[in-house]
């Protein structure tokens, strides 16, 4: 037994050796160092200063607690060590969430409401500078002249404007020329038996003029030796519609057909164009001659290539005859076609892609459509119920003024040489000039008032 276990012995149960307890107080405190580590002291806090710990939420990202730049850099190499397999996954379950692989899909921040109503930027057009003049569109006609005998047909077309500024018009069985510089009425033909005019066409030149008949024939005749040159028949319907393109006329008849006329030669019939099922009433030749828009009554719109005898396209949006069918001349591949009086819409057409770029719902039976040649804007003729013309600006389609016109439908309009007065002809048998595109190079001119002749009728 060791001497310290002898004291404690002796000392009896319960009580310790003072000399051991002595010896105990006077001891410094030791520690093994492989037992216990001591504390090392923590850096006093600035005076008067109280650090608060830095408080996370695991829901809510923190910019502090993020390495930014590092998780970038990441984020954009994250698909370069990926299989193809993987990365075909990954596009799928893209496609399949709706979400794009480059689309973030958590966000720091809210984004901006959305406003339900529509961009103003998008329905309104750009503020214009005004220019230095205002141009004035009148509402009455500058001259007015008496057409007896004209025939309330939708399906013809009578009237139309010469390079050489004469006017050509058909009243029933005779064709009458009105120089609009001059003044003059001279009559160029006159057709025997029941044949009535159905339809006239000047040349690009205004050299020559054709005369479609009820008859079946197509008459080409001299304007200024007022003598017939040559007659081209073979069908047995009439040509309510006549298009030139140089030496060729194309003639749409009653049976659905187009006639393409070569008249250098004697065997004038170059190709028939058969895809409508009733009478073509609506024909026009593009500027650069390499394509041929027709309307007929079987509510088709056709777009024929020069080189092709079928359709290049049919559109059937139209649901009443087709008469109305124009070509832009400021932009090469835009036509315009109206509808009769239960379509009431004029439909924009772009002929490279055959999409139709936009529609106008006018209220009124369309004749005919009329574009500028100088503004962006187009004149379209009407029938019942409002018997007007209107015009319109484009793209933006909005009406720009209604001109009462006529106290029955307008069924014919031409358009003068210096493309700045539209001629309208109705079944109330007048023959009125409107000054709707007034040029702004040459104010002050009119081509048709310009006459010193007071005549006021055709015939």
């Amino acid at each position: 037994m060791s001497e310290t276990a002898k004291t404690f012995a002796s000392a009896g149960p319960g009580k310790a050796p003072r000399a051991v307890l002595d010896s105990v107080r006077a001891s410094p405190r030791t520690t093994a160092p492989d037992t216990v580590r001591s504390a090392k002291p923590r850096p006093a806090s600035p005076r008067g200063k109280k650090t608060k710990p830095s408080q996370y939420d695991r829901f809510i990202p923190n910019r502090q607690a993020l390495d930014m730049a590092s998780t970038q850099l990441a984020l954009s190499h994250t698909d370069c060590d990926l299989d193809e397999r993987t990365r075909a996954y990954h596009a799928q379950v893209a496609r399949a969430c709706g979400v794009s692989l480059d689309t973030r899909i958590l966000k720091f921040k809210e984004s901006a409401p959305v406003s339900d109503r529509d961009d103003l930027r998008q329905i309104t057009r750009p503020v214009l500078k005004p220019s230095g003049t205002k141009r004035r569109i009148l509402t009455t006609p500058e001259r007015v002249l008496d057409a007896p005998g004209l025939v309330d047909d939708y399906y013809l077309n009578l009237l139309d404007w010469s390079a050489g500024n004469v006017l050509a018009i058909g009243l029933d069985q005779s064709v009458y020329l009105w120089n609009a510089t001059s003044g003059d009425v001279d009559s160029l033909c006159e057709l025997e038996g029941d044949v009535y005019v159905a339809s006239v066409k000047w040349t690009g030149d205004g050299a020559y003029l054709a005369v479609g008949t009820s008859s079946g024939d197509v008459e080409i005749w001299d304007a200024e030796a007022r003598s017939k040159i040559r007659t081209m028949g073979g069908r047995q319907s009439r040509v309510g519609v006549l298009s030139w393109e140089r030496h060729m006329v194309s003639a749409g008849s009653r049976d659905g057909s187009i006639w393409n006329h070569d008249v250098r030669v004697a065997a004038h019939k170059t190709a028939e164009l058969v895809a409508h099922n009733h009478e073509v009433c609506g024909l026009s030749w593009r500027s650069d001659g390499s394509l041929l828009a027709s309307g007929g009554n079987d509510n088709l719109v056709n777009i024929w290539d020069a080189r092709s005898h079928v359709p290049k396209f049919t559109k059937t949006q139209h649901t009443a005859a087709v008469r109305a069918v124009a070509w832009s001349p400021w932009q090469l591949n835009l036509l315009a076609t109206g509808g009769g009086s239960s379509d009431k819409h004029v439909h924009f057409w772009n002929t490279t892609t055959a999409a139709r770029l936009s529609s106008i719902n006018t209220g009124s039976q369309v004749t005919s459509i009329v574009f500028s040649h100088e503004y962006r804007e187009l004149v379209t003729s009407h029938g019942f119920p409002h018997n007007h013309l209107a015009l319109w600006s484009y793209p933006s389609l909005a009406k720009i003024v209604d001109i009462p016109a006529h106290d029955t439908r307008v069924l014919h309009t031409a358009l003068s040489p210096d493309a700045q007065t539209v001629a309208t002809a109705a079944s109330d048998e007048s023959l009125k000039f409107w000054r709707v595109f007034e040029s702004r190079k040459t104010k002050g001119t009119k081509a048709a008032s310009a006459q010193s002749s007071a005549s006021t009728s055709i015939r």
